[in-house]
């Protein structure tokens, strides 16, 4: 019975350091980190009108979708150079999800594109990285672009000067640029990136472009993927404008489409990556916000597919975008 007992101990051993490596071999430790924080995650196929898809998702994969407005919401201005404003998303009368924006004077603040491949910090850990003791020039911290399976930057980015990402990369949608003329996003569209990144202090590349240069919806393709929702703006004045939804009634095509609605003159908007990882932080004197993302859901065929994870916990970010004072 022992030996019996050691030989199953001994498989299970094997087993789970071959799964272990397996995982190291993959992913690194970002899906060490992964597995430990959340348990990984999986997709699960549901209905459309699931209860397990929130409110906003259930109306959005109705066949018919809502028109939907802008709510009332004004600009308020938080400290110099920084605005701050709430706009509700309305259809019939009802708020079905809000954006989070924040305005920037780029003269006064300055776009940071940070990588920490290990996945080690959620919204909260970048916020304790960022401001120790509680204090700090960071003003925002929010979701970047894609990663990939070793949480490393699967799009080109310049952070604090080094390049990081792919060196090989067909880039044809947009990237956000900090440079000595200042802080633009641009569409790469005809562009060579290397060129466009050449001298940036911190940059990102990412896609889709929302809102092109000639001030039009320039998402291509129409699907019903819904997620929290990220991106990074220019309007016509030269402000940067960083947003995220509360939840996920848009697809990027109808996130592009309500954008242009809206009072926010946008001459450039680029997506960045979205879903449960779309975490955001804003501090700035008693001016708090901190947002949780959780929803993303992709829509092929008729069929509904809901991305979940064991542990209902924070995500790590690898990649993201700070906004610190000059």
């Amino acid at each position: 019975m022992r030996k019996a007992i050691s030989t199953v101990v001994i498989l299970l051993l094997i087993v789970l350091i071959s799964g272990a490596w397996f995982l190291w071999q993959r992913s690194g430790a970002y899906g060490l980190n992964v597995l430990l924080r959340r348990g990984g995650s999986y997709w699960i196929t549901v209905a459309a009108d699931d209860a397990r898809l929130s409110p906003s998702m259930r109306l959005a994969l109705q066949p018919a979708i809502p028109d939907v407005t802008a709510g009332a919401g004004a600009w308020k201005q938080v400290e110099l150079g920084f605005e701050a404003r709430e706009v509700p998303v309305v259809a019939g009368g009802q708020e079905v999800d809000r954006l989070y924006l924040n305005r920037f004077d780029p003269a006064r603040f300055r776009f940071i594109a940070r990588n920490e491949p290990g996945g080690t910090k959620d919204i909260d850990q970048w916020e304790a990285a960022l401001h120790p003791g509680g204090q700090g020039g960071t003003v925002l911290i929010v979701n970047g672009s894609y990663f990939g399976l070793k949480g490393e930057a699967d799009t080109p980015l310049v952070s604090m000067g080094e390049r990081l990402g792919p060196r090989d990369y067909d880039a044809k949608a947009g990237a956000w640029v900090a440079n000595a003329s200042g802080t633009h996003v641009v569409g790469l569209a005809g562009r060579d990136w290397r060129a466009v990144l050449d001298g940036a202090e911190n940059a990102m590349v990412s896609y889709p472009l929302l809102i092109g240069e000639d001030g039009g919806n320039a998402v291509r393709a129409k699907s019903n993927w819904l997620a929290n929702r990220t991106f990074i703006a220019e309007d016509r004045q030269g402000r940067i404008i960083v947003g995220s939804t509360k939840d996920a009634f848009f697809s990027l095509d109808r996130l592009a489409t309500f954008l242009l609605k809206t009072d926010l003159d946008i001459k450039t908007a680029l997506n960045l990556d979205g879903g449960p990882i779309a975490g955001l932080s804003v501090r700035s004197g008693g001016y708090r916000l901190k947002h949780y993302a959780r929803w993303e859901a992709q829509v092929a065929e008729g069929k509904v597919s809901l991305l979940q994870a064991p542990r209902d916990v924070a995500w790590g970010m690898p990649v993201v975008l700070t906004v610190e004072r000059k």
